[in-house]
């Protein structure tokens, strides 16, 4: 069976800056489990198999069965369901709430977190395969039961025909699935077509070649960084990916052609690969992937580049050029690994650096120690099925090495917003320990050279090992640790220092863009109109860190929240930011009412957010038209159930789009910005129903359901966010409940 480690590691190729503190790493062991739970497994399986049409989204069983045995998770009570008629009242709320709380608890891993599901985005798997199968280290980071569940994984999903070849599958008359799947890349154009990122893995790999690129030159991070085009200036993100792409891009880097290989060179186009028009497939995309069409500027810059630039830069003495652009390219992704111990920011990064680390040398330790860290974005759930339709735990790449900071900031302040703190003292003592112990405490050495935002103080989205600091997720650590210790200092052991959280406070302020708004990862370093030579073709906004309405107000309900415990830090610069934050969301408003989300699936998610934010400022319902305007879109967005659910599509037309049944998530997130913006306080009826469906909606464990995918980015890559199916109900229920006894005393 699968088992689920927490915070372990060792070897001497596995590092930590913590002691692997949030580390979650699956483990096949075949001994592991009891004849009962190897049933109970089974079950799962056929269940899951019965109701897949219904329910597409994994529930995280095979993770719940394990905490079963390890917590003693409560027995299932049948849930309440709630009339019309029926009265919902604070005893029916607070009867919900223990049976959520409860079983959410026994869900809390050792360390004080909460482990989950972080995956979504497809293509990582297969990226992930790509760069093990050209370093040649496939099988000794993959076993077979790795290899079992990654197949099926990719058959149910149908969407990474290629990556199940270099696992050893053969396209045949008995293999329906490959068939199907050549078949689909064939009528969209064959490989030709695919975005750019895609033309780079598959050049990386031997199956394009790399003259149907567009240019990626090492060169660029050589100019002068005043220049708005120096890649330093670019979202860090965009920055990480193509420095490594560029090294790549410069070495003309192919990996071992074997038969594979060549298999594949014949299964992915529709004429003999020698016969191809790279030129003519450079410019080609399917309108499928299409998000970001290239600009007559790009296009310009990219024929310029391929017909006079790069041939050049091969010559002497311009090669000595490219020589070092290489070397500092080197440089610079060595210092990534090294400072995220061999994670990366993300699972693209880490796949590519590991690359251009084996190109350099293929015994180095650099290498060695990026292969044990694979395991960190691998994660095990129970939906899937063979292609022969026989249902089986699934294997998949996460889009983060968690979001283990992130989520347990928020799940402290569901906890605090039922004012149960008492009764889940214990649960509520280790997470805080967890988002204490997870504060960055030290800036990486060097790292303006290296053109990294300060990170002393900060927290990251999932661990320190990650070490890339986020303002939201630094504001809402903040938010979390001082909620707690203002609720019930008793029941902290061991608070932390307080310089620590004037550390915290700093950093945050680093992060203020001139305008006063926040960005996620750095401050906004370059004009939005750069945008215009985005190449991906496929993400939309990925050059500039752009400010978001939910950093910002993030950034300002911490502000407010330490003012009021700490009045006499920083006081004027902090008074200031949250000023002209305020300003910058009130700015922001659509015509509808909304805001837009950038993180998640989209106006009821930017909405809670901007409202927040603004009442904690000191706007109300009454003085602020914002928080009215706020209030009367999200009312007319509520379904006849009495909950909210919003589409993915909104993120791509930038539309509210309904999407026709209630979601338990967009229904919390609506519920708790009509709660802090006055409207139970006016009209309580849309609040009563809206309680009624979370309620309605609860499942007999006491959890609420797992439906479809709620975190976005680039309005065009979505991801599942495991624990807000339950600690965003839990905290809007809890809001709710604060409401009504409040009117009651």
């Amino acid at each position: 069976m699968w088992r689920l480690k927490i915070g372990e590691g060792g070897g001497p190729w596995l590092r930590s800056a913590n002691g692997f503190l949030g580390r979650r790493v699956w483990e096949f062991d075949p001994d592991a489990g009891t004849p009962e739970e190897r049933a109970e497994v089974e079950r799962l399986r056929r269940d899951f198999t019965r109701h897949r049409l219904q329910r597409k989204e994994a529930q995280d069983l095979l993770l719940r069965l394990q905490y079963t045995n390890l917590n003693s998770l409560p027995a299932n009570i049948p849930s309440m369901k709630l009339q019309a008629t029926s009265d919902v009242t604070e005893e029916t709320i607070l009867t919900s709430l223990r049976r959520a709380l409860n079983h959410f608890s026994a869900l809390q891993a050792h360390d004080g977190h909460w482990p989950g599901d972080f995956s979504g985005i497809l293509f990582i798997m297969p990226i992930l395969i790509i760069a093990l199968y050209v370093t040649g280290s496939i099988n000794t980071v993959i076993t077979s039961e790795h290899r079992r569940e990654i197949l099926r994984y990719i058959y149910n999903h149908q969407t990474a025909v290629g990556a199940d070849k270099l696992l050893g599958e053969v396209l045949d008359s008995e293999n329906e699935a490959l068939a199907k799947g050549r078949a689909w890349i064939l009528s969209h154009g064959s490989a030709t077509a695919i975005p750019q990122w895609g033309k780079i893995w598959l050049s990386i790999l031997g199956v394009y070649d790399w003259s149907g690129n567009n240019p990626v030159i090492p060169e660029l991070w050589l100019v002068p960084y005043f220049l708005p085009i120096h890649p330093g200036r670019f979202w860090c993100l965009c920055r990480l990916v193509y420095m490594p792409m560029a090294f790549l891009y410069g070495k003309k880097f192919v990996g071992p052609i074997t038969t594979t290989i060549l298999a594949l060179r014949e299964e992915l186009y529709s004429i003999p690969y020698e016969n191809i028009d790279w030129k003519k497939a450079c410019a080609s995309c399917a309108k499928d992937d299409l998000r970001y069409p290239r600009s007559p500027l790009q296009s310009f810059v990219s024929a310029s580049l391929n017909k006079f630039v790069e041939p050049m830069l091969h010559c002497w003495p311009a090669n000595k050029l490219r020589e070092r652009a290489l070397s500092n390219l080197m440089e610079h992704i060595h210092y990534e690994d090294e400072t995220t111990n061999y994670i990366g920011i993300c699972p693209i990064t880490k796949a590519l650096n590991m690359i251009c680390c084996w190109i350099e040398n293929p015994n180095s330790s650099s290498f060695k120690q990026h292969l044990p860290r694979i395991y960190d974005y691998l994660w095990i759930a129970e939906d899937g099925m063979t292609a022969q339709n026989k249902p089986k735990f699934r294997l998949y790449a996460q889009v983060y090495d968690g979001c283990q900071s992130w989520e347990t900031s928020f799940i402290i302040q569901a906890f605090c917003s039922t004012d149960l703190v008492n009764e889940f003292s214990s649960t509520l003592e280790r997470a805080y320990e967890f988002i204490k112990k997870s504060q960055v405490l030290e800036n990486h050495p060097n790292y303006q050279t290296y053109y990294r935002h300060r990170s002393k103080g900060s927290w990251s989205l999932s661990s320190v090992d990650n070490g890339w600091s986020v303002s939201d997720c630094t504001a809402e650590a903040l938010k979390a640790l001082l909620l707690l210790s203002k609720m019930s200092p008793s029941l902290l052991s061991n608070p932390i220092k307080e310089e620590r959280l004037y550390d915290a406070i700093d950093c945050i302020l680093s992060f203020t863009n001139k305008d006063g708004s926040f960005s996620a990862y750095e401050c906004k370093r370059t004009t939005s109109w750069l945008e215009i030579l985005n190449p991906s073709e496929c993400f939309r906004n990925i050059v500039v860190d752009y400010p978001s309405v939910e950093c910002t107000s993030s950034v300002i309900q911490a502000l407010i929240l330490f003012k009021e415990l700490y009045p006499s830090y920083r006081t004027k610069e902090i008074e200031s930011c949250i000023k002209d934050a305020a300003t910058f969301i009130e700015d922001n408003q659509r015509m509808d009412g909304s805001w837009y989300g950038s993180w998640a699936i989209c106006f009821t998610y930017g909405t809670l957010f901007a409202v927040k934010g603004l009442v904690a400022a000191g706007r109300t319902y009454d003085t602020s038209s914002c928080i009215r305007k706020a209030c009367n879109f999200l009312l007319s967005k509520q379904q006849v159930t009495g909950g909210w659910g919003e589409s993915y599509l909104s993120m791509e037309s930038e539309d509210y789009v309904d999407r026709g049944t209630p979601h338990v998530v967009h229904t919390a997130w609506a519920m708790l910005a009509l709660i802090c913006a006055g409207q139970a306080e006016r009209d309580q009826h849309p609040i009563y129903r809206a309680a009624r469906e979370l309620i309605n909606m609860q499942l007999d464990t006491g959890e609420f359901p797992q439906q479809e995918h709620v975190g976005c980015s680039n309005s065009s890559m979505y991801f599942n966010y495991a624990n807000y199916r339950n600690l965003y109900p839990i905290w809007a229920l809890g809001e709710f409940r604060r409401h009504l006894l409040a009117n009651k005393n």
